[in-house]
């Protein structure tokens, strides 16, 4: 009897997939593992984090960045160059320093916006006509848990991401009807090196040692260590791929149930 062939529905295998701010972080993690399954990479990122960053020799590079004024356009026009995109992960984004209410800053509000919210809808926008191409449409866009509930001193980072997911959920409708699928990554704390990075700096502006910050974090979690970017990674990877499948307009948290 013969046994009919195994579905792999994270095979990735022949497409091509986008990933913003992917030169580094979280991103870098996504496009790693999304080669892995298959896929044919592009990274888009500044001129700095490429010249910072040591990507494989078959990644394609575009310099953009996502924050201007005519971001849009000119992803628009790679999406053109590249043909049909099957993928796109949405990961670039700041996160600012701790700042509350009364302490803003208003250059600060301009750039951080325009990198969480006008770069997040340029990409989406700009890549839609080439996904639509696609028989495999997925936009995954990098949100927070912070894109619905709220934390003390990060009023801007906040509402930012408040505002990524609601355009993730009209890009959802928007797209839809020609096949592209958006859904969103809700991260918690991730052991990143820039989560490392800003404990470091709080505890040298007078908050706790990184020792005994991350053992508080680790503590929150149900798992009793908060996530990875290899987890966060792999989240992204099913929502990109088959395996989802029929799922769009959801944000999935990633954050290691999190008190």
């Amino acid at each position: 009897m013969e046994h009919p062939t195994t579905h792999k529905p994270q095979n990735l295998s022949g497409r091509r997939a986008v990933i913003t701010g992917g030169a580094a972080g979280l991103g870098r993690a996504i496009a790693e593992l999304l080669a892995d399954a298959g896929a044919h990479i592009t990274v888009i990122d500044l001129e700095q984090a490429f010249a910072e960053a040591k990507l494989p020799e078959d990644w394609h590079r575009a310099e953009i960045d996502v924050a201007a004024a005519d971001s849009l356009t000119a992803q628009t026009r790679l999406a053109e160059e590249l043909g049909s995109v099957d993928i796109l992960i949405a990961n670039a984004g700041l996160v600012p320093p701790w700042r509350g209410v009364a302490s803003l800053d208003a250059g600060e509000w301009q750039r951080v916006m325009s990198v969480n919210t006008w770069g997040v809808a340029a990409s989406l926008g700009g890549f839609s006509a080439a996904l639509a191409r696609s028989d495999h449409g997925s936009i995954v866009v990098m949100a927070s848990i912070n894109g619905y509930k709220a934390h003390p001193e990060q009023v801007l980072y906040t509402a930012s991401k408040h505002a990524v997911i609601g355009i993730m959920r009209a890009a959802a409708l928007d797209l839809g009807r020609h096949g592209i699928r958006v859904n969103a990554l809700a991260p918690g704390p991730i052991a990143t090196d820039a989560l490392q990075e800003r404990i470091s700096s709080r505890h040298a502006a007078g908050g706790p040692d990184p020792q005994a910050a991350f053992a508080a974090l680790n503590a929150d979690t149900a798992l009793g260590a908060i996530a990875t970017p290899a987890q966060v990674a792999s989240a992204a990877l099913w929502l990109a791929s088959d395996a989802s499948a029929g799922i769009t307009g959801v944000v999935l948290p990633i954050e290691a149930g999190l008190a």
